[in-house]
């Protein structure tokens, strides 16, 4: 077999659009057109057809250029170019990130007046990139197809997979463009086959608001809440925003009692086992509403399921579980909104150093303390009485009772932490490194430095009793989030003095 030269091409076929509808027009047909081929190509190739040379096909992409600082409302975080020069990146799903690309074309075509410059990227579509579920796609082939596969198509490489755009230390390579968006096409490509894998349902169903929890307890209520949006027959202006709910598997419960079920129909079929992280969609139709997903315990799964959903620019997210009381006032069952973290996860101590602060954000504090107070009914000085905000402590050890309890204790006395767990710390730094907002509302599960260590028959009684009423917390504050616009919720603290232009 002949492979022709790898050598990649220059950015080609480069045309201008300033109108965003028709620029996320042409990004979808140069997408569309170049998946079809390989998918073609590689279905010739499982037939056990020759294939002539090396197949490959590239990704969207989309630059724009400006000699000026941009003139732009100096409240907003993105949208605008970081300065004079050339802003480019790789796409990909753009049926997936319609909407989200919509609004970054619009932004900068207001915010520059200068055309976008969209046409075919230097950068190879790995194969299985190509197919939305493909990760598996090699199962029908030969031993001898399967050793040849890299020689005809471009796979995974993760030499250009990676987060250095995210992590502020992207070099840019002399005569290419700046980034223009935070990842690029293979990135985004990695995670969302990562998130099919891990959670059992496909990226397309995620929604906008993501909350997180570590026990099988909150997964059980919001299923039951979710399933009663559907199924209720009293039509409510709570019910009426909820279009539809997912289960791993895909499976699609509409709500056949509103009108904004539009393509939403039953489907899926439940996984025959479950998956690592499973997540749950009560989904809007505009991709407002509500997923949570089930993390388990520790800062390596919280690290990993929000390094991929990070991709899908969520407009929030929350974590929402349990801690130890560290304050002999505390009681079980009380609540804790984290207004500050200390690292000891270490899990992103690489990606973020351990000398960064972690900022709360106000719109995200103000909403849990509302949700708070409206679902309890206290307010004001009342609410100190089931709530207390103050610094959480994350630590990658789940036996740390065990550990020399001096020590530990004057570490967090010195902290003035008044929790601890294994997770929070760990997804509010992720968020302020993809930009994505953030909080943190525990409850009070256990006191072990007081005496209180969680027992099986205190735990039960202890969960029938708060589990319904702290999950209904995260989903009001979710859903006042939800009235916010994004340009609200998208802080200026999240971003640096020299950011990619999106969202």
């Amino acid at each position: 077999m002949t492979i022709k030269s790898t050598k990649r091409p220059l950015i080609s076929d480069l045309k201008f659009y300033d109108d965003p509808d028709t620029a996320w027009q042409r990004v979808d047909e140069i997408y569309r057109s170049s998946t079809q081929e390989l998918r073609t190509q590689f279905a010739a190739y499982q037939r056990g057809e020759d294939i002539s040379g090396r197949v490959r096909a590239c990704y969207p992409y989309v630059q724009t250029r400006t000699t000026t600082a941009a003139k732009v409302d100096t409240r907003l975080s993105y949208g605008f170019l970081a300065g004079p020069g050339v802003h480019g990146t790789t796409l990909t799903r753009p049926d997936l990130f319609k909407d989200y690309l919509r609004e970054q074309f619009r932004l900068l075509l207001k915010n520059h007046e200068a055309p976008l410059e969209i046409g075919v990227s230097d950068m190879p579509i790995p194969l299985q990139f190509s197919f939305a579920e493909g990760i598996h796609i090699e199962g029908n082939l030969t031993s001898e197809r399967y050793s040849t596969m890299g020689d005809v198509f471009d796979l995974p490489d993760l030499t250009m997979i990676d987060d250095s755009i995210v992590n502020g230390i992207y070099e840019v390579a002399p005569n290419r463009p700046r980034p223009l968006a935070l990842f690029t096409g293979p990135r985004v490509d990695y995670s969302l086959h990562r998130l099919k894998h891990y959670t059992a349902t496909s990226p397309e169903h995620f929604q906008n608001f993501v909350i997180f929890t570590n026990y099988q307890f909150y997964v059980e209520a919001f299923v039951a809440f979710c399933h009663e949006m559907m199924t209720g027959t009293e039509e409510d202006a709570r019910r009426s925003h909820y279009s539809a709910f997912v289960e791993p598997g895909d499976v699609v419960t509409p709500n056949r009692t509103m009108q904004n079920t539009v393509g939403e129909v039953e489907q899926g079929t439940p996984p025959a086992r479950m998956p690592q992280m499973p997540a749950y969609h009560l989904k809007c139709p505009d991709n407002r509403g509500i997923t949570l997903i089930n993390i388990g315990v520790g800062p390596s799964n919280a690290k990993t399921i929000t390094d991929h959903v990070a991709v899908l620019r969520p407009h929030a997210w929350l974590m929402l579980g349990h801690c130890a009381g560290l304050r002999r006032a505390q009681k079980l069952g009380d609540y804790v909104l984290a207004h500050g973290y200390v690292r000891d996860d270490h899990v992103l101590d690489h990606d973020l150093p351990i000398s960064v602060p972690v900022p709360a954000l106000a719109e995200m504090q103000k909403a849990l303390e509302s949700a708070v107070a409206e679902t309890t009914g206290l307010n004001d000085y009342d609410l100190k009485q089931v709530m207390r905000t103050g610094t959480v402590a994350t630590i990658d050890d789940r036996n740390w009772e065990l550990l020399a309890q001096a020590e530990i204790v004057k570490r967090l006395n010195q902290s003035r932490a008044i929790a601890l767990d294994m997770e929070s710390a760990t997804i509010a730094a992720n968020g302020f490194r993809f930009r994505v907002p953030y909080g943190t509302l525990l409850c009070v599960s256990d006191k072990p430095i007081h005496g209180e260590i969680k027992l099986p028959g205190m735990a039960n009684s202890f969960y029938r009793r708060q589990v319904d009423q702290h999950l209904m917390i995260g989903i009001r504050a979710m859903e006042m989030l939800r009235e916010f616009k994004p340009e609200r919720l998208h802080t200026r603290k999240l971003r640096s003095f020299a950011e990619a232009a999106f969202r």
